[in-house]
């Protein structure tokens, strides 16, 4: 499926690390989580740097594209209170980089 997403997600839901995930964004990208905001890529790696200490699968369940915004729908399972869970990536791009995701 990833095959149909444009660069910068695909980047994304690929990274392995959180240096890996900063690097998916513009210099002043921004990552919303958990009603967290992150902003630029040294906060948006130090929040990928906590994620990374929980073990999780993400599967994708679907993906919408409108002009420079897609939408991902994914589940989690792993070792965190409440999963599995599914939600929702809001991508906004810049080129081949993200520009802003909100998870909810």
């Amino acid at each position: 499926m990833t095959d149909m997403f444009p660069l910068a997600v695909v980047r994304y839901l690929a990274a392995k690390t959180p240096a890996e995930v900063a690097d998916c964004f513009t210099e002043d990208g921004v990552a919303t989580d958990e009603r967290q905001t992150y902003r630029g890529r040294g906060e948006i790696r130090a929040w990928r740097e906590a994620v990374a200490k929980i073990s999780y699968r993400q599967d994708i369940l679907s993906a919408t594209q409108q002009g420079a915004q897609v939408k991902v729908a994914c589940r989690l399972t792993g070792d965190f209170k409440g999963s599995p869970v599914n939600l929702d990536y809001l991508f906004d791009l810049s080129g081949d980089l993200v520009a802003k995701v909100e998870i909810s």
